[in-house]
Parts: structure tokens; C-alpha cells; sequence
């Protein structure tokens, strides 16, 4: 085994440690800083090669965040979904899942498959803010408020263009 060969193997095993540890799926960023003490030399060009290698091996698997950049968790895990922190953008593990979908699935569709990210702000954000819950922007304006709402409905029979229903 040559130095280089060496070199490649403690990096991959500082890489594939790192990601065991972490316990929650990783950034390839995330990875170098967790990794980087254990593997000299370590740069950010072969967290991705070595991801890509671990990936193809089967011993680690993405995680598609929407939104985000892929993260990596140790392959072969029971199912389970996430919880992406809007504010630090840390992601954590649900245990488990709720199931049922094939309830919610369009009758005559077949579900193949299901991906669920929950998304919010993770305790210790919460704890930074005062515990105070982040302003939610409502969807609907609330009428508790005194205005006159008739322009919402000048737009009722623009769509109509002369078609006939």
C-alpha cells in the first residue's frame, strides 16, 4: 500500500466517521469541519469525491432537502423524515413516520414512495429568540381589522373573455 493509498483511506474513514457521528444528515461543509481533525490535508474537493465513492458503495445515502444542498446520512437506517431549522438551516432526524399515505394518494394513483421535511426553527434557535414563536405572515388577511375589503372582488369576471361554460 503506497502513502497515497494510505492517505485516501484515512481520509475516506475520517470522512465516513465523521457522518456515523453527526448523527443527523451532513453538508460536504459540515463533513470537512467535523472530519478535518482526523484526516491532514483534508479539503473540500475530496469530501465531495469521497461522497461520491461512499454513495456509489451503498455505505452512505443523500438527503434531498428542498431548497437546499444535498446532506449525507449513514446508508441502511429504518425509515425516517426530517426537520430542517429555517434559521440555523440545520437538519435533524424524525423518528419514524406517521404512514397513512397511501390514504392522501388520488384514487387510481399507485404511491411508489414518500419523502416528508418538516420545517420550522429547532430549539436552540427558539431558546436564542426568548422562546418567542417567529411571526408567522398570515395566508389570509384576518378581519379584525376595519376596512373595506370590495376591492378584493374587481377582478371577479375578467376571466371570462367571452367563452361560454
Amino acid at each position: 500500500m503506497t502513502q497515497q493509498d494510505t492517505r485516501n483511506t484515512r481520509q475516506r474513514t475520517a470522512i465516513r466517521d465523521a457522518i456515523a457521528k453527526a448523527d443527523a444528515p451532513v453538508s460536504p461543509k459540515e463533513i470537512l469541519d467535523l472530519a478535518g481533525e482526523d484526516a491532514e490535508g483534508l479539503g473540500l474537493a475530496t469530501v465531495y469525491r469521497t461522497l461520491k465513492l461512499l454513495v456509489e458503495a451503498d455505505e452512505i445515502q443523500t438527503v434531498d432537502i428542498p431548497g437546499q444542498s444535498a446532506r449525507y446520512e449513514i446508508a441502511g437506517k429504518a425509515h425516517h423524515h426530517h426537520f430542517h431549522c429555517n434559521t440555523c438551516d440545520k437538519v435533524f432526524e424524525l423518528a419514524g413516520c406517521c404512514g397513512h399515505f397511501e390514504e392522501l394518494t388520488p384514487k387510481g394513483f399507485e404511491l411508489e414512495s414518500h419523502d416528508v421535511t418538516l420545517f420550522g426553527r429547532c430549539k436552540d434557535c427558539m431558546s436564542k429568540a426568548g422562546g418567542k414563536r417567529a411571526k408567522a405572515k398570515p395566508k389570509a388577511p384576518k378581519h379584525d381589522h376595519k376596512h373595506d375589503h370590495a376591492h378584493e372582488h374587481k377582478h371577479d369576471h375578467q376571466h371570462d373573455h367571452g367563452h361560454s361554460h
